[in-house]
């Protein structure tokens, strides 16, 4: 079964996922979109730790399903970022009346 696809495909998939998130992080302006962007950063590297524990063999004592366990971690971790990430823009929309991330440079109205 890890014969079917090689494990470098996986790895090329995650970086170009990973430099198009990060690549929209950089250049857009909307907070959703950055939002967004960082999601495909994180599920890039939930990729690379998949891939890595289906082709790689545990170390003694290592639990069976580490990498899952470790992606499904990143997983909660980026549900507790984006909860916190919208209340931050509505927050920041409420005050400056903009959604522009360049407009959210200062913590002063």
């Amino acid at each position: 079964m890890t014969q079917d696809i090689p494990l470098t495909w996986f790895l090329y998939f995650a970086s170009a996922s990973f430099a198009i998130g990060l690549m929209g992080v950089l250049v857009r302006r909307n907070p959703i979109a950055v939002l967004m962007a960082i999601e495909i950063m994180l599920n890039a590297a939930n990729i690379n730790l998949v891939a890595f524990w289906r082709y790689g063999t545990p170390p003694p004592g290592e639990g069976p399903i580490t990498g899952v366990m470790l992606a499904i971690f990143v997983i909660t971790i980026a549900a507790a970022e984006v909860a916190v990430g919208i209340g931050l823009i509505l927050l920041c929309y409420r005050r400056w009346h903009a959604s522009d991330v360049d407009r959210y440079d200062t913590m002063s109205g």
